[in-house]
C-alpha cells in the first residue's frame, strides 16, 4: 500500500512533466487514423463508436482501441487491447508492449472517452503522440486540445459535437 502511493506520485510527476513539455502543433491534414482510449467501467459500446467512425470516413484498419480495466477478469472480444494498473511501472514506464506502441503511434486524432480520474488513463493520454487530442473530462485541460464536456451516457451528443468541430477545423 505504501509503495503504491509512491508509485502513483512518481507517475503523476511523469505526467506533469510530459504535459508541461508538450508542444501543441495541430496540422491541417484530414483525419485518417484514430486512437480511442476508454474506461470499461464507464463506456463500452464498440459498435456505436465504429458506426460514428464509419460516418466520418475512417477506415477500419486505421482505428485502434485501448480500454482500461481495473477488474482482473475483464476480457472484451470487441476491444483491440485491454490494459490494467499492473501494466504501469515507476516514473511513467509501461510494461505492456502494445500500450507503448499505442502511445508512440502518431494518430491524427486521439479520442479519450472517459471521465475517470485514474492516473493510468491520464498517463496514456499525456504520453500519446496523437496530433489532436479530444476528451470529455475537463479535470485537467492540459491533456486535450478539444474538450466536449458531457457525460459518458451522451455519446450521440459527443459525436454530433465532435463532427461539428472537426468540420470547422477542416479535418473531415
Amino acid at each position: 500500500m505504501f509503495l503504491k502511493v509512491f508509485k502513483e506520485k512518481s507517475n503523476q510527476k511523469f505526467v506533469d512533466k510530459t504535459l508541461s513539455s508538450r508542444n501543441v502543433i495541430v496540422n491541417r491534414t484530414k483525419v485518417v487514423s484514430v486512437g480511442i482510449l476508454l474506461n470499461d467501467s464507464e463506456y463500452f459500446n464498440y459498435e456505436e463508436i465504429n458506426t460514428f467512425l464509419d460516418e466520418i470516413g475512417i477506415a477500419s484498419t486505421k482505428r485502434k482501441f485501448f480500454t482500461f480495466s481495473k477488474s482482473k477478469e475483464t476480457t472484451h472480444n470487441n476491444w483491440d487491447n485491454i490494459f490494467k494498473p499492473t501494466d504501469f511501472g515507476w516514473r511513467g514506464k509501461l510494461k505492456h508492449k502494445d500500450l507503448f506502441y499505442f502511445t508512440e503511434t502518431p494518430f491524427d486524432v486521439l479520442i479519450c472517452y472517459f471521465l475517470a480520474k485514474d492516473n493510468e488513463l491520464k498517463q496514456i493520454a499525456a504520453m500519446s503522440n496523437a496530433n489532436f487530442k479530444v476528451g470529455i473530462s475537463n479535470e485537467d485541460d492540459r491533456l486535450y486540445d478539444l474538450i466536449i464536456d458531457i457525460n459518458t451516457k451522451n455519446f450521440e451528443i459527443f459525436t454530433k459535437e465532435l463532427k461539428k468541430y472537426l468540420t470547422i477545423l477542416n479535418k473531415i
